[in-house]
């Protein structure tokens, strides 16, 4: 909306004051111009104001009454909705309650579903993640021992094939892990220590959840350099499988890959794209995670090698993916295909060349397809927070 004010100490501030009062959240302002008046003594400012709400709203109608009293003309703009924006680490607490799926509650066809110890032990454990704030350390998990046996079951059979079907920045990172954390085929490692360690390595760090959030809200999480971490584990009578992420997903998958600069730009870079996106937007870079930070190839020495968590994860799909048994196409953000198999291996996988060209990659798209978006995101390292800066 563009609205008209007395160019006059503390006319922004009460005209802001509304949109508060109202509980009305604001993605954008912006001074246009200052007005010529026939009066020295009247002079105007046009500011633009982007508002998250629908003018048909019973409650924005009720603060577009109560701002026609502070301002001198105002006029609403067709616009789509703003998505709430996370500019800051401490926003992410908000996401707490926004798990879709997973935590203590199983779907039938979960191998735990009939076991009510293993049922209880994932409430207790969810419970640590819902309890935790930011700042706090990451909730110790004591696991137990029939736990920690399906951890070092996986463990041992995956390190088996990385050497062959691995990225060299996984293994890099997985070697890193090993020499300078409890990281390793007897202990299943802590939240806290492992997102100390990435931290002080590429700026990412790791939050518990309680479950599985939607692809906005993860997205959410990596534009401000954070992935969200499950800390439970698989249930022991399936070790080789889990339909939803759980703690060998996460570390044996995730986070060697997350120890790696360029990758770890490139994540960041799809979490950035997602920023006051529009719902269908937010769905296709959820593809493209997918079919990379998920199931991505990459080719090294003129071979395919794995880099996808996934893969990474799943000792049968590592196996295959490397086969000729299924497509591969190059890797392209424009021509992602949307129609994948959530619960069987991919007929299909995209390999990149690198992750430097693929973080480019993602931002040419954001530019060139996220046209609804007014602003661009712009990360400081340094307080780790972002600013909506107004594309012009």
């Amino acid at each position: 909306m563009r609205i008209v004010i007395s160019d006059e100490t503390g006319a922004l501030d009460y005209m802001l004051g509304v949109f508060h009062r109202h509980d009305v959240n604001l993605g954008h302002i912006e001074i246009l111009d200052k007005l010529a008046s026939c009066s020295p003594h009247a002079k105007k400012v046009l500011v633009k104001i982007l508002f998250d709400g629908l003018p048909s709203e019973p409650r924005i109608q009720v603060m577009l009454r109560d701002l026609k009293k502070s301002v001198v003309a105002f006029m609403v703009e067709a616009s789509y909705t703003i998505p709430w924006i996370p500019t800051r680490l401490q926003d992410l607490e908000l996401l707490a309650e926004e798990c879709m799926f997973g935590g203590d509650k199983l779907e039938a066809d979960h191998p735990g579903f009939s076991d009510s110890a293993y049922v209880q032990r994932r409430q207790e454990i969810s419970q640590l993640a819902q309890t935790y704030k930011h700042g706090d350390p990451v909730p110790y998990v004591k696991y137990q021992p029939d736990e920690i046996k399906t951890w070092s079951t996986v463990f041992e059979k995956l390190t088996d094939l990385y050497p062959t079907h691995a990225c060299t920045q996984y293994q890099r990172g997985l070697m890193d892990l090993i020499a300078n954390t409890e990281f390793g085929p007897s202990t299943i490692p802590q939240l806290n220590e492992i997102s100390e360690f990435v931290t002080s390595k590429t700026g990412f760090s790791l939050r518990p959840v309680k479950g599985l959030l939607s692809s906005r809200y993860f997205l959410y999480g990596l534009a401000l350099r954070v992935f969200h971490s499950t800390q439970y584990i698989r249930h022991h009578a399936a070790p080789f499988y889990t339909p939803e992420p759980d703690i060998i997903h996460e570390m044996m998958g995730h986070v060697p890959m997350f120890l790696d600069p360029d990758f770890a730009d490139f994540s960041q870079a799809i979490g950035l794209a997602s920023l006051g996106a529009s719902d269908e937007f937010v769905q296709h870079l959820a593809t493209v995670y997918w079919y990379t930070v998920e199931f991505g190839l990459i080719r090294q020495h003129a071979k395919p090698r794995a880099f996808g968590a996934g893969l990474l994860s799943s000792f049968g799909e590592l196996e295959y993916c490397l086969t000729d048994k299924p497509k591969t196409l190059p890797f392209d953000p424009f021509n992602v295909e949307h129609d994948y198999p959530i619960c069987s291996f991919q007929p299909l996988y995209y390999i990149a060349n690198d992750f430097v060209t693929m973080r480019k990659q993602i931002e040419e798209f954001s530019r060139e397809r996220n046209t609804e978006r007014y602003f661009t995101p712009v990360y400081n390292k340094f307080d780790r927070t972002i600013q909506l800066l107004a594309e012009k």
